[in-house]
């Protein structure tokens, strides 16, 4: 097998990430991406305050609109379903006497003001209406499976600076890593390639992202569009390089959660992610190598062992075999 250099996987890390940039591009440059953007722009932005109503309410929320928005965009909401109430503003104007002074003297003047006052409204999610299909650049789920997906595993495992884990994640997340208790968790009943590519983005974000637990805080690191976009490009990286294509899923990532066009999250993180994926690839090669040493010595042992019991047995046998010889010798002599 040929030695790689440095070099090499420089050159690699390289080609790799610039595969990555223009596919992105290609996506914003589609005509999907514009229908997108079209659709998007009928979507009222949120407050803070309303953005929070509406996780608590429905944490899984992805896009919110009214009643008259669904209508419009050719979609219907559902019989029965309950909408999520948030507060929208709904400002009065009255007229008001001051007095103002005019050549020395006061005058009372009226005037109308804008009193902020807020009601109650529902709103629904796309997932309580039906109708015409949004147009959507959500990445999606990877399917496939991967041969020797467990020592794959294995050896992702012990690349991981903290446990791996599988549990039920309620939401849209596939998995997470856990700042403050250190471990990493994988959504259950998800195919082996979308298991292998979420553990590799965990494991980035712990390699990339950690912070001291008794000293929370987030300053040095960065901002959570940079550490989604590095995390992402890291697995992306991590598998092109064993073959495993993932580009459906991760250029929608990286473009969602890109600050523009200009991608200036992912231009700026070239370099961490480039040395983030050849260090990971260098250490799951090198778990790879030890997996298979493992592998040819319970082998080795496991041959010995049969070997070890057969001559046993043939032992058992030759054995029972001079037993019965001797007896019959001496039956023949007693008669």
């Amino acid at each position: 097998m040929k030695n790689i250099t440095q070099d090499d996987r420089k050159a690699e890390m390289k080609e790799i990430t610039d595969r990555l940039e223009n596919g992105i591009k290609e996506l914003f440059d589609s005509e999907h991406y514009k229908e997108y953007l079209k659709v998007l722009s009928k979507f009222h932005k949120y407050s803070f305050n309303n953005t929070m109503l509406i996780a608590i309410q429905n944490p899984n929320a992805s896009y919110v609109a009214g009643y008259n928005t669904w209508k419009r965009l050719g979609r219907y909401v559902n019989k029965g379903e309950k909408g999520i109430r948030i507060l929208a503003p709904a400002p009065i104007k009255r007229k008001i006497e001051q007095t103002v002074i005019k050549d020395g003297v006061p005058v009372t003047e009226e005037k109308e003001v804008t009193i902020p006052v807020y009601k109650p409204v529902s709103v629904f999610d796309i997932s309580q209406t039906a109708g015409k299909e949004i147009t959507d650049i959500s990445p999606q789920m990877l399917n496939g499976d991967i041969e020797n997906y467990k020592d794959f595993f294995m050896a992702l495992e012990k690349v991981s600076p903290v446990p791996i884990t599988f549990e039920s994640i309620e939401g849209n997340a596939h998995g997470y890593f856990h700042l403050t208790e250190n471990r990493i968790a994988i959504d259950k009943g998800m195919s082996n390639l979308q298991n292998i590519k979420t553990v590799i983005h965990e494991i980035a974000h712990a390699k990339l992202h950690s912070i001291d637990p008794e000293h929370v805080s987030d300053a040095g690191r960065p901002d959570r569009r940079t550490r989604e976009v590095q995390a992402e490009s890291v697995a992306y990286a991590v598998c092109q390089h064993y073959g495993l294509d993932t580009s459906d899923y991760s250029f929608s990532y990286v473009a969602n959660w890109s600050n523009g066009q200009e991608l200036t999250e992912l231009k700026n993180s070239l370099e961490t992610i480039r040395s983030a994926a050849s260090e990971l690839i260098n250490e799951i090669d090198n778990n790879f190598v030890e997996l298979a040493k493992n592998k040819e010595t319970v082998g080795r042992a496991s041959v010995l062992g049969k070997l070890s019991a057969n001559k046993e047995l043939i032992d058992q046998c030759k054995k029972r075999d001079n037993n019965v010889s001797e007896r019959a010798g001496e039956e023949r002599r007693c008669r």
